[in-house]
């Protein structure tokens, strides 16, 4: 639907108000958690919108409306919604007052800038004052709309549906229905850090575990100045782009060379990769207590490389008490990369960068590692030492979406 529809419609219609309205699904199914939930979603919402000037969010059972101004971006609109976990769909839509005469009204002059040949009206009535219906309401203005129309009423496959909602003492009219994410309102579900190379794999883990409502914080690490900073610019990249779904994030960039000369020194070649991977876990745990955070989060996939074999990944394991969370881990190369294309990380996570894990890689690395073995290797390594001049040399970059703004006000209706 254009944005001048709905100015044509209050145009017609002088007492119809242009809105949008949010529903959401796995939310409203949270039981006696249900409003903590509801009231993230509707902080979430409001701070997605914070730079594009909308004055008023209603919360009504079930659903939000964003009131709208006179001078709405809808592009802008569409854009951040799209992009708030725990929306199923929304849609530009109208509001009226709750009159069987205004709702007719309304109908016909919404469905007046539409072109169908075949339609169906929809109508939810959960206000059971209303003296109509729901089917007596489809029955009338879906008889209003086929006079006007001439247009015929498909209910089974039709071009075109007016949905009607009749809640609390409002009316909402809409004709088009636009996707939202679903998943969890970002904040309810505690926090996480995620380590975040600049490759393909963790920034859609990190968007797959958002999406079940977790705060992320990022940790990347690098070989600077042994290798360039490419992926530290194209991890700060990412997280800017990640940032976009739960509002504000920090980034830590942690410093891995001395770690990694260490273990090349002392270890053996071929336990090398499963070492690092051990000390990374160790650093991110250390950083989670520091943030508060609850898990650990990485884009593995299994077998999809030598270190990421169950027996590896066990032992890699041994050293946090956090649960690590692998999302992908039954997905393939290629869902992945598809993944990251819908997601917009794809271009970024290609360009290319030195990673510090490619760095003294050996030739043949082992596939099932065995306990003993890594911990005789690191009996030769101040673990303790590495990690504590690791993490004081920590930078911590931090990133905030939108970047100004109010913020809309709260409503109810």
């Amino acid at each position: 639907m254009k944005p001048n529809v709905l100015e044509r419609v209050t145009r017609d219609v002088p007492t119809a108000q242009p809105c949008v309205v949010i529903h959401y699904a796995e939310v409203g199914l949270k039981g006696e958690n249900r409003s903590m939930f509801e009231n993230q979603l509707m902080r979430n919402i409001k701070r997605a919108l914070a730079d594009a000037g909308i004055g008023l969010v209603r919360r009504f059972h079930g659903r939000f409306a964003l009131v709208l101004p006179r001078d709405y971006d809808w592009e802008l609109l569409e854009s951040r919604l799209k992009n708030v976990f725990g929306v199923a769909y929304f849609a530009p839509a109208v509001l009226t007052e709750q009159a069987i005469e205004p709702i007719e009204a309304a109908a016909l002059a919404l469905m007046k800038q539409m072109v169908f040949q075949t339609f169906r009206v929809s109508t939810r009535r959960s206000q059971k004052a209303f003296p109509y219906n729901s089917q007596q309401v489809n029955v009338r203005i879906g008889a209003a709309i086929q006079k006007q129309s001439g247009a015929r009423v498909d209910l089974s496959h039709p071009q075109r549906t007016c949905y009607i909602e009749i809640f609390d003492r409002f009316a909402i009219l809409y004709a088009e229905r636009i996707a939202g994410p679903r998943g969890l309102p970002v904040g309810v579900s505690e926090r996480a850090v995620s380590l975040l190379s600049a490759g393909i794999d963790s920034p859609v883990a990190s968007y797959t575990i958002m999406k079940r409502g977790v705060r992320l914080i990022f940790v990347h690490f690098h070989s600077v100045p042994f290798t360039s900073d490419a992926s530290i610019r194209n991890s700060g990249r990412l997280v800017r782009l990640l940032t976009q779904y739960q509002y504000d994030s920090k980034l830590y960039l942690v410093p891995f060379l001395e770690v990694q000369q260490e273990i090349m020194l002392k270890a053996p070649t071929d336990y090398r990769v499963v070492l690092y991977r051990r000390f990374m876990l160790r650093l991110a745990e250390r950083i989670a207590r520091r943030e508060r955070a609850r898990a650990l989060v990485t884009g593995e996939s299994i077998a999809q490389v030598a270190s990421q074999t169950l027996s590896n990944l066990q032992v890699i394991n041994e050293v946090t008490r956090l649960p690590v969370l692998r999302p992908l881990s039954g997905n393939d190369k290629e869902e992945i990369v598809e993944m990251a294309r819908k997601l917009g990380t794809y271009d970024i996570s290609v360009e290319p960068y030195e990673d510090c894990c490619s760095l003294f890689v050996p030739r043949h690395p082992v596939t099932r590692a065995r306990l003993e073995v890594v911990q005789e290797a690191e009996a030769r390594l101040d673990v303790e030492g590495l990690i504590r001049d690791a993490l004081q040399r920590a930078e911590v970059v931090r990133f905030r979406f939108p970047e100004g703004g109010t913020g809309p006000t709260d409503g109810t209706g």
